[in-house]
């Protein structure tokens, strides 16, 4: 999160470019500011205005600036240089409302005065005045193919117009109080805006039909807008709330609020029941995934929450915090078990192992630890780091642990002794985040270079790059039966691919800040995100699916565990097929099956079948076979 601080007085808008790589605002100390998005830099002050900057947006292409000014004029600047193109002068006032057409040749202005006026760029000519609105126009948007304008006025109506004509097309009415914002639906068939009466209408631009009306917002709605693909809706209020409706696929089942600053880290328990999530606000909340109800406020880190996670069997949660500490707590009760304490610098990474008793632990002093959960004891410190440790995961029989590094490598160690495997080489920036499949054959990581990365957990060899973030990977993660991959990313959009292919399965978008983290349920149903907008957002991950598969879901199995002398988990070798089959078969662990294979695939040269009648258990599970007679 950046705190962009520059102006003197009030900041009244404030816009992102396309690409989400700068911030444009201006203030009522007359000036407009541009900010790179990322460092919060100051990248240029555009100063010319001689009163309150009201409006402010960038052109598509995020070459120009336009902002309107109670000084009664209209700049549009170079968005690179910060010098003026164009100045529009006027003897009316105008208002907060101004938009760009798709290739930047005209701009939408609304008025004090109730009018509505096109400027053609270029030229610096008045092109249009649409009269009609009986007080300020406070919004206003063009259509994708420029053919249209939509405006919302303080007399309570929505406007739409004829671009070329200047005809109104509709009057859409409705709302019972002032029109505060307004959108197109990219291919103009649709009008959504929002009211200081606190609902959200959607309408068909054609007939004026009414065609929904969103209600939940506590206090008037500021801002709405479209998706590009105009199946989504988000609102922003003065409840301090952002709502996204109607999403489909990828459709929002929860908006968890209650934090009052970022959230950083999010979690599931293992039945998929709860949502632990991370803060700003220095607290851990524990959250009824189904309902969206909070059950828990976990309060004791006296800095910002960056990292949080379940137990296995879900009775406790671990956090990391910047107050050089990690706590581990009862998820029931919220009662703090223990502070394990050693760090000097941040925590950036935590995890339980699968024995439920040990907790690692990753840290900005450059150190990991692995830590008894009950006694507060260090067992073990692995050896040979010399960078900060960003990121780490466990695999599942907690023999080896992965870890990302600020040396933009992934490093492979065993947990026991400390002593490093191997070293996965590619990325070119920082290793955020990494996981290991269930199978733990197979690690992913994400990086600053905004890609993901598939590796061979045996040999370091890179399976897959996985490109189409065009920010940076904060999260990624594995489904629990290996088949698919999810990450999230500052581009604020979260990622599902398919984990064999690099294919990306879909894209989820509704956040409006970076995606701090990302986890996937194990049953693969659900999707949880936590964004710096404060949200936590559950999503539906069932209609996502590989090209040709309409379940989405491969076949999986259920391993058979044991824990030896040392509290490590360990596979037998025993399989149970998937649900409804009902087979019990024994695999070899030296075959190393990945989880998505066919567990009774036999030797192509023949033309096998497989008779359970006959099957035998424990290593000779293959006597079942026979050759089926020609």
């Amino acid at each position: 999160m950046n705190v962009l601080e520059g102006h003197t007085m009030w900041v009244i808008a404030v816009a992102f470019s396309t690409d989400g790589k700068r911030i444009v605002s201006g203030s009522h100390d007359h000036s407009v500011r541009v900010w790179d998005a990322l460092t919060g830099e100051v990248l240029y002050v555009l100063e010319g205005h001689t009163d309150s900057v009201k409006s402010v947006a960038f052109s598509s292409d995020g070459r120009r600036i336009v902002s309107c000014s109670d000084d009664k004029s209209v700049r549009v600047w170079d968005a690179s240089t910060g010098e003026t193109l164009n100045m529009f002068e006027s003897p009316i006032q105008f208002s907060d409302g101004s938009a760009f057409s798709n290739d930047g040749s005209q701009i939408v202005i609304g008025s004090a005065d109730g009018s509505v006026r096109v400027l053609d760029t270029s030229m610096g000519e008045v092109l249009n005045v649409f009269e009609g609105h009986t007080d300020w126009v406070t919004s206003v948007g063009f259509s994708g193919d420029r053919k249209r304008i939509v405006s919302g006025s303080n007399d309570t109506s929505v406007r739409v117009w004829d671009v070329l004509t200047g005809e109104v097309l509709n009057v859409l009415e409705g709302h019972a109080d002032r029109i505060t914002s307004v959108a197109l639906s990219s291919d103009g068939r649709q009008v959504v805006s929002g009211s200081i009466d606190k609902s959200i209408r959607v309408w068909d631009a054609l007939t004026s039909e009414v065609l929904n009306v969103l209600e939940g917002h506590a206090s008037s709605i500021i801002s709405v807008a479209f998706s590009s693909d105009g199946r989504r809706i988000v609102s922003g209020s003065f409840d301090s709330s952002v709502r996204v409706w109607d999403a489909s696929p990828g459709e929002v089942l929860n908006v968890l609020e209650g934090h009052t600053d970022s959230v950083y880290s999010v979690a599931f328990s293992s039945d998929g029941r709860r949502v632990a999530s991370g803060s700003g606000d220095k607290s851990v909340r524990i959250w009824d995934a189904l309902t969206g109800e909070a059950l828990n406020v976990l309060e004791g880190h006296t800095e910002q929450v960056d990292i949080v996670s379940f137990s296995k069997d879900g009775s406790r949660v671990v956090s990391g915090s910047f107050d050089k500490s990690v706590r581990v707590w009862d998820a029931l009760t919220g009662e703090v078990l223990n502070v394990l304490e050693g760090h000097t610098a941040l925590v950036y990474s935590i995890a339980f192992l699968s024995d439920d008793r040990r907790v690692f632990s990753g840290s900005a002093d450059g150190s990991v630890r692995l830590w008894d959960s009950s006694t507060g004891e260090v067992l073990n410190l692995p050896k040979g780091h010399t960078e900060i440790v960003r990121s780490f995961a466990f695999s599942g029989d907690g023999r080896w642990i992965a870890s990302g590094l600020f040396d933009d490598s992934v490093r492979v160690w065993d947990a026991s002794t400390g002593e490093g495997l191997c070293v996965l080489e590619g990325h070119t920036g920082w290793i955020e985040s990494i996981a290991f499949s269930s199978d733990d054959r197979r690690i992913v990581s994400g990086s600053m270079d905004n890609s993901v990365r598939v590796w061979d957990a045996l040999t370091g060899e890179v399976l897959n790059v996985l490109e189409g973030h065009t920010d940076w990977i904060r999260s990624v993660t594995f489904s629990n039966d290996g088949s698919r991959i999810v990450s999230g990313s500052n581009d604020k959009s979260v990622r599902v691919w398919d984990a064999w292919t690099g294919e990306v399965l879909n894209v989820l978008e509704g956040h409006t800040e970076w995606i701090r983290s990302v986890a996937i349920s194990n049953d693969g149903r659900r999707i949880v995100s936590v964004s710096d907008d404060r949200s936590v957002r559950v999503w539906d991950a069932s209609t996502v699916s590989r090209s040709g598969d309409e379940s989405g879901l491969l076949p999986s199995y259920i391993r058979e565990k044991t824990v030896d002398s040392t509290g490590l988990h360990t596979h037998t070798g025993w399989l149970l097929s998937p649900a409804g089959e009902g087979y019990l078969m024994f695999v070899p662990l030296d075959a190393r099956l990945p989880d998505f294979a066919n567990i009774l695939t036999m030797p192509s040269s023949r033309v096998p079948y497989v008779d359970f009648t006959g099957a035998s258990l424990g290593p000779r599970w293959h006597n079942c076979y026979m050759t089926r007679s020609s």
